[in-house]
């Protein structure tokens, strides 16, 4: 470990001084410096590592007592002087390691140097190995026999010799490429960027290992090989560079394992991108064309194809593992009834196809039947005879297009998931002259069974958007009856399929007095839960609708409904996490009086476009959500003149896909504001210039344009409290209906109003007031100031009274008591004859 006193073994001669390229790795050596009378000045971890001895035990020291053997003075001298004249030193040397053991260290002394103002050496050592020599022979043998193949190019980059395993895996035999350049001998190669490369390992003599390509040869031209190279350059004894070798092993195993895992990593990427049957199945051909084959069809059964359709599916008996004998099951001679869903080529248009997107196909690989869709295996043909019996008589037009476009090898692999037959994909090349091979129908089987999840999923989520949106249809109202009080119009959107059908609803109610209430709502959520719910609160609507409530009480009653159903849904969920949750815009229009009575919960306001044009959003109070439960609900009132315009919508009309609620209102108001098109043209065309492309979330759009009931429809009278009265009540409505054309119900009605009044005089206080309405139905009010609610009941035969509202509700449709506040309201309600105006 020191330069004073190494005594170098017998043989061992130093490089020439003048080797050019001559390097020696000391980057883990272990190493000291020792300055120029011998003495330790530095010492590393790798020494201590090494030798033993720790920096304090050395440092100081003559470096001598670190040889095993005594020192030679005048040897020691001679390599002093050497290392003085810039050259260095290379020996073996024996050391002493601290436990008192032998070491032998290949030894290699520096140039000497200056550190701080004294002269240094810098000595580096590594444990010598032992060495061997092999016989040319051996080499020879090994070299020859090598699964590596090995090359040797002078510098001009010609073959001077080469190996057999290079030559078997070229096809090139050695005679056709000693003196040859690569580009001479196989043109097809990459090798102007080999040979780039080979020139740069010249130049700079720096090897490249293990650099990949992958091309045809002479030995496989139907196939691509890939091959991992290393160039070294070749050195003289001066260290001159006199050639290049190349070595080449064959990783077309390694590479096509790799190939084949990429295909079926990138097609979970890249197959299943939206939640439609069709787009997926060509997703799937689209992918695998060309990475994969030159030809791909995709063949779905007949209700995978069509999920939206109500069809019986035709191989349930089959998965269900019945006998084949019973009624219902699979016969082997049975053709599955499928359509092409998915089709690709490397040739534009698809020439080879017999049947186009959307045709029906029957064709299976012949002799398969139907239970090849079932239970049976990928088919693998990797060479395809259109000559074939079975092609020839079976399927005679696809034998024609197998010899016309030159298809060749075959994988037809059965689509399946959960289960669930769906299908069948086959895929053919033509074009890459390479066939099939049995590791090909794992990927084809993997990309299959990926696309199959997708389609599935694909087919359920059909399925079920398909059944809440046929729920959902059901449930909103068919007709939207606004009487002489309303033209109405109303849009319903749904949902984009990825986001399935949402909870959206609205609704038109007729009441009592010729008003008509206007409801809007949307549920929280998506799919047949939310299309439910919603179903279930438009039905609650409309039951406390018909008890003529206050639009805030409406609110509220409906609030508790909510509070009630979330209570069931976390009972039932395992966790009780489930929260139901809604908004509502509850409004009622009376053409008497044009007023529109308003509440809502936690839903947008309503627009309202005036008969002159200008429009606005009335500021109601907004009120909390449906489902919170504890909060008030406030109304508010505004004045609607004969011809305004008022719009009730759900949140997905104004926010769109920007979710700028505050843009969306102004959005809708412009669209609005337009004149001249018809209530439904006008509706329509609003929803379709605010989204002009499926939304996240279900749109509803209700429009009502207001009408006034004019004087010549309505009749009032305040009725002095005296029972003497009701016979000039009697007349003055006799009168006004023969002035109406309502001879018919001048009877009938003179007894309603006999009895409506003689009850409010004889139990109610206050002003009293009979109001005759002349709709499509002929209404009778009585107001008064009481709110005592009159009870219908059954009067046994001694009883004196009792008899009136039985006779009422005898004589009209319905009837029924609504509570003001100043009292309340009983009215009832009459058919008017056909022939009555």
């Amino acid at each position: 470990m020191a330069c004073a006193g190494p005594q170098p073994t017998p043989g061992a001669e130093p490089p020439p001084p003048s080797a050019p390229g001559h390097s020696y790795d000391t980057a883990n050596d272990a190493t000291a410096v020792v300055s120029g009378t011998g003495t330790v000045v530095g010492w590393t971890q790798s020494a201590q590592d090494l030798l033993g001895y720790r920096a304090g035990d050395v440092v100081g020291r003559s470096a001598g007592f670190l040889l095993a053997m005594p020192e030679d003075p005048v040897r020691v001298a001679g390599i002093a002087e050497r290392c003085r004249a810039g050259v260095g030193w290379r020996g073996v040397v024996d050391a002493r390691r601290r436990d008192g053991g032998r070491i032998e260290l290949d030894l290699r002394v520096s140039a000497s140097f200056h550190l701080d103002g004294r002269e240094c050496f810098l000595v580096s050592g590594r444990e010598r190995r032992p060495e061997w020599t092999v016989g040319q022979s051996v080499l020879d043998a090994f070299l020859s026999g090598s699964p590596i193949g090995v090359a040797v190019l002078s510098p001009e980059l010609r073959y001077v010799w080469m190996n057999d395993t290079l030559e078997r895996f070229s096809g090139v035999p050695r005679e056709r490429r000693v003196g040859l350049r690569l580009s001479d001998v196989l043109p097809g190669l990459e090798t102007d960027a080999l040979e780039t490369l080979m020139r740069g390992v010249l130049e700079t003599g720096v090897p490249v290992i293990d650099y990949e390509y992958v091309g045809w040869t002479w030995a496989d031209p139907r196939r691509k090989r890939a091959y991992s190279t290393s160039y070294l350059p070749l050195t003289d004894s001066d260290g001159g560079i006199t050639g290049l070798c190349y070595m080449v092993l064959d990783v077309t195993d390694r590479w096509n394992a790799q190939q084949r895992l990429a295909l079926v990593n990138d097609a979970g990427a890249s197959i299943g991108s939206t939640l439609d049957v069709m787009r997926t199945a060509q997703e799937l051909a689209d992918f695998a064309v060309p990475r994969f084959a030159d030809f791909v069809v995709v063949d779905l059964l007949e209700p995978v194809a069509n999920p939206d359709e109500p069809t019986q599916w035709p191989l349930g008996a089959g998965l269900s593992g019945q006998d084949p004998g019973r009624s219902g099951a699979v016969t082997g001679s049975a053709r599955p009834r499928m359509r092409r869903a998915g089709m690709s080529s490397v040739r534009e248009g698809c020439p080879e196809a017999v049947s186009r997107i959307g045709d029906p196909v029957d064709s299976v690989p012949p002799p398969h039947d139907i239970r090849f869709l079932i239970d049976g295996e990928p088919v693998l043909i990797p060479v395809l005879d259109p000559g074939n019996h079975m092609w020839a008589v079976d399927q005679p037009v696809r034998a024609a297009r197998i010899r016309e476009y030159g298809l060749h090898s075959l994988i037809s692999v059965p689509m399946r998931a959960r289960d669930t037959v769906l299908g069948l994909t086959t895929f053919i090349r033509s074009v890459n002259p390479a066939p099939f091979e049995p590791d090909d129908v794992l990927p084809a089987r993997e990309m299959v069974a990926r696309a199959a999840v997708c389609v599935d999923n694909a087919r359920r989520y059909t399925h079920e958007h398909t059944a809440a949106l046929t729920l959902q249809r059901s449930l909103l109202p068919h007709t939207l009856p606004g009487g002489m009080a309303l033209d109405v119009a109303s849009s319903y959107l749904p949902a984009d399929a990825k986001d399935g059908v949402g909870g959206d609803w609205f609704d038109v109610i007729p009441l009592s007095g010729a008003r008509v209430a206007l409801v809007v709502g949307d549920v929280v959520g998506h799919g047949i839960g939310a299309a439910a719910t919603m179903g279930r609160l438009r039905t609650a609507v409309h039951t406390l609708a018909d008890m003529d409530l206050p639009p805030d009480e409406l609110l509220a009653h409906l609030d508790d409904l909510v509070l009630r159903l979330s209570d069931e849904e976390r009972e039932g969920e395992e966790h009780g996490t489930s929260v139901l949750g809604a908004t509502c815009l509850y409004a009622v229009y009376d053409p008497v009086t044009q007023l529109c009575t308003m509440a809502r919960a936690g839903h947008p306001p309503p627009v309202v476009v005036s008969p002159d044009g200008r429009v606005s959003f009335p500021e109601l109070p907004a009120g909390p959500p449906l489902g919170l439960g504890g909060m008030p609900f406030e109304t508010a009132e505004i004045c609607l003149p004969e011809g305004s315009l008022i719009g009730l919508y759900t949140d997905g009309l104004i926010e769109g896909r920007d979710r700028d609620a505050e843009l969306g209102m102004s959005r809708l108001g412009g669209a609005l504001a337009q004149r001249g098109l018809p209530l439904d043209a006008l509706c329509a065309a609003v929803v379709e210039q605010l989204l002009p492309v499926p939304q996240p979330d279900d749109v509803a759009l209700l429009l009502a344009r207001t009408h006034e009931l004019s004087a010549d429809h309505v009749a009032s009278w305040e009725i002095p409290d005296d029972p003497a009265a009701v016979a000039g009540v009697r007349a003055r409505t006799a009168r006004l209906l023969r002035t109406w054309g309502l001879e018919e119900l001048e009877m009938t009605t003179e007894l309603i109003v006999s009895e409506l009044v003689t009850n409010a005089l004889r139990y109610a206080t206050g002003p009293i007031r009979l109001r005759l309405l002349r709709q499509s139905v002929l209404i009778c009010e009585v107001s008064d100031t009481s709110s005592t609610s009159p009870r219908l009941r059954h009067a046994r035969t001694t009883d004196e009274g009792g008899r009136g509202l039985f006779l009422v509700a005898q004589l009209t449709r319905r009837w029924g008591t609504r509570y003001t506040a100043e009292g309340k309201i009983i009215w009832t309600e009459q058919e008017i004859p056909a022939t009555g105006t």
